[in-house]
């Protein structure tokens, strides 16, 4: 059976989380709006929903927003907290590492005279505190940063930066952790931060839905306009199977987080040591301060991309890095700001472990990945793997 190894792109939906869903998509169809008893029951479960990822993060129901997935929290975050200190500042505050979600969005800001500052990072990912507390001024009402990075998997010092933030009144603090949520002891209330993106198919729940948690008192315009859903948040119909299916996969991973972290992070650890061990792969990433699901690696003198394809006919899906990215012929933003010139960032490879990763399947990776690693590297990939039978024993 093909191995799955690009979970920091998209999780299995869950079982559990789909059978949650199932009555939403049938004879609970109700527009949550509605006054009629269909409305009703659709309501009570999009505000149990609200009701059990709030508990599952550590929040107060109303403080959460469901939106159509992790884009469109951090968008929402971003544009709306932007537009809403407009009156008091127009300088907004980023690191060079960020998903393209956040640096997008801001970069469309940037057409409207908002006057965007990108912090660099050093070698293993991380931005200085020091360095960004100097970016900030009395213009300033905006800091964004993603708690743990999709592509190498470091975790920012976010205890350092939200004091920081905090040292200067009136700038608030976005954090992307629509990676990092599933994969570190989460709370929000313990983040200290006023604004956290989420999103559900990261944690094995359903792609298109997501959330932004705004602290209580945080005031940001809404982007989405029409209706009054989500306390005038984000106007339109609600997803609710989606939202009862977030809230039920935040719950599940909440529950064994405890045991399943350990469990991942030692299956990562022993692949990439399998990886490096070639010495024709090194290692991305800080070593200890981060993700433990993601092992990033640049591949020196090679194509991540034909290395990946490699693999895929090998029957084990890995990545390139973000799956957001995929397609382009640019290098990582990420690895670039690392300080990797292109021709080495041009390597990079992504392998990424969920809850469903087995023993077995890693055993399987640790043959299989050092094998076609070393074939590519003698040659070209394509002309030997399309007549191959398998990797040799």
């Amino acid at each position: 059976m093909p191995i799955y190894l690009d979970h920091a792109a998209t999780t299995p939906l869950r079982p559990e989380v789909l059978e949650g869903m199932l009555p939403l998509l049938g004879g609970t169809f109700g527009n949550p709006s509605s006054a009629h008893a269909f409305g009703r029951a659709a309501r009570e479960a999009l505000d149990d929903a609200h009701e059990r990822l709030a508990r599952s993060i550590g929040a107060d129901p109303r403080e959460i927003v469901f939106t159509s997935g992790g884009t469109e929290a951090t968008n929402l975050a971003l544009k709306g907290a932007a537009w809403a200190g407009r009156p008091r500042g127009s300088r907004l505050v980023t690191t060079a590492v960020e998903h393209h979600a956040t640096l997008h969005a801001l970069r469309y800001l940037e057409k409207f005279g908002f006057e965007v500052l990108e912090v660099g990072v050093d070698r293993l990912g991380r931005v200085d505190p020091d360095a960004l507390a100097r970016a900030l001024d009395d213009r300033t009402t905006l800091v964004s940063v993603i708690l743990g990075n999709n592509e190498v998997g470091t975790l920012q010092p976010i205890a350092e930066i939200v004091e920081r933030v905090r040292a200067r009144r009136g700038i608030l603090l976005h954090v992307d952790a629509v990676q990092a949520a599933p994969w570190t002891e989460f709370s929000v209330e313990d983040l200290g931060a006023d604004l956290v993106s989420l999103a559900a198919h990261k944690v094995e729940g359903p792609k298109g839905v997501g959330a932004l948690w705004i602290r209580r008192g945080t005031h940001i315009l809404a982007q989405q306009h029409g209706g009054g859903q989500e306390r005038h948040r984000r106007a339109g119909t609600e997803n609710v199977a989606g939202a009862v299916g977030m809230a039920r996969a935040f719950e599940l991973r909440a529950a064994e987080r405890a045991e399943l972290l350990p469990r991942v992070r030692a299956q990562r650890d022993r692949l990439e040591a399998a990886v490096v061990a070639t010495g024709l792969a090194e290692a991305t990433g800080h070593p200890t301060e981060r993700l433990p699901h993601i092992a990033s690696f640049v591949a020196r003198g090679l194509e991540g991309g034909s290395v990946a394809l490699a693999l895929d006919l090998e029957g084990i899906a890995v990545s390139t890095g973000s799956a957001c990215a995929s397609g382009s012929t640019e290098v990582s933003h990420v690895l670039t700001a690392m300080g990797y010139p292109d021709d080495v960032a041009r390597g990079q490879l992504r392998i990424s472990l969920g809850r469903t990763t087995t023993d077995a399947e890693v055993d399987e990776a640790c043959r299989v990945v050092p094998a076609v690693l070393t074939r590519v590297a003698g040659g070209s990939p394509i002309a030997e793997i399309a007549g191959a039978p398998g990797v040799a024993s």
